[in-house]
Formats: structure tokens, sequence, C-alpha cells
């Protein structure tokens, strides 16, 4: 009997706690899960901005593109051709274009280290090959990589669009 008794005392009771029990689980369950879900929505919207900050970290700062600058070398340079060629002598002017008005500033304000690299540039080359219009072509884009690399190493931001030659005449 009081097998019976026990029984029929913990049907009720045990129903009545396991279901405030389930109902409970249930609740934290649900907090739980709204917290979850606000999380990965707030972090999900903030992860975009953290990888455009290391994004921008990595790559070189964006610079505005403006209308054309063009910077000058002047005077023109003179330089002597290796021997044995049709011509001795090279004089060429060449300018320079960028969007990026600071770039135009740095060319200009470190002209003598420029001119120096560019005239061993221009001496090494071959009078035979800047008589055809590939070799003129080959030769601006030389250029063009000696003087963006340059800026790459003064930190400079911006990049040169465009080499071109006002003046060639060699001799």
């Amino acid at each position: 009997m009081a097998d019976e008794r026990d029984i029929a005392d913990d049907s009720p009771a045990d129903g009545g706690g396991r279901k405030r029990l389930i109902i409970i689980a249930a609740g934290v369950l649900l907090l739980l899960l709204g917290a979850a879900g606000a999380a990965y929505f707030v972090l999900d919207s903030e992860q975009p901005v953290l990888a455009e900050d290391e994004e921008a970290a990595s790559e070189p700062v964006a610079v505005e593109q403006g209308e054309p600058v063009y910077y000058s070398f002047d005077p023109a340079f003179v330089v002597s051709l290796p021997p044995g060629g049709p011509a001795g002598m090279l004089q060429i002017a060449i300018d320079v274009m960028t969007r990026a008005p600071g770039v135009a500033e740095t060319l200009k304000a470190n002209d003598p280290m420029l001119r120096h690299h560019m005239l061993n540039l221009l001496e090494a080359q071959q009078a035979t090959d800047l008589m055809t219009i590939e070799g003129k072509k080959a030769l601006q884009v030389e250029i063009q990589a000696l003087l963006s690399e340059k800026l790459q190493q003064l930190d400079q931001p911006g990049e040169i669009k465009g080499v071109f030659f006002t003046q060639l005449v060699m001799q």
C-alpha cells in the first residue's frame, strides 16, 4: 500500500513539477536563442567594417583622381649612347602625367635624384632600338616603372599615368 500511495503522491506532484521545469527550460532556451541571434546580427554587421578597415590598412591610401597634372623634367636630358650604334648622342625632353598634384610636387622636390636614375637608364639605351616606335614605347614603360618605384620608395601615394617624349633627337 505504501507503494501505491507513493506512486499516487508522486504522480501529480512530479507531473506539475515536470511541466514547470519544461516551461522554464523552454523559456531559458528561447532567451539563449534570442541572445545568440542578436549577437550574430550585431557581430555580422560589424564584420564588414572590420574587413574594410583591414583592407584599408593593407592597401595604399586612395588618392583622389582629378584633372591631369603634367611635370616637365627641365632641362632636356642629353646623354651619350653606347658606341657602335648609328647615333652617339641622345637629347630627349620628358613630360610626366599624373592625376595627383602631390605626385608632381614630389617629382619636383626630388628632381636631382630622379634625373640621376633616368640618366643611367637613358645611357643604357641602344640607338637602333630608339629608332623604332616599339623601342620608344618600351623606353616610356621603363621610365614609368622607374618613376613609380621611386615614388613608392618615397612613400608618395598616387601614380604616374603617362610618360611623354616632347623632344627626341639622336646624332
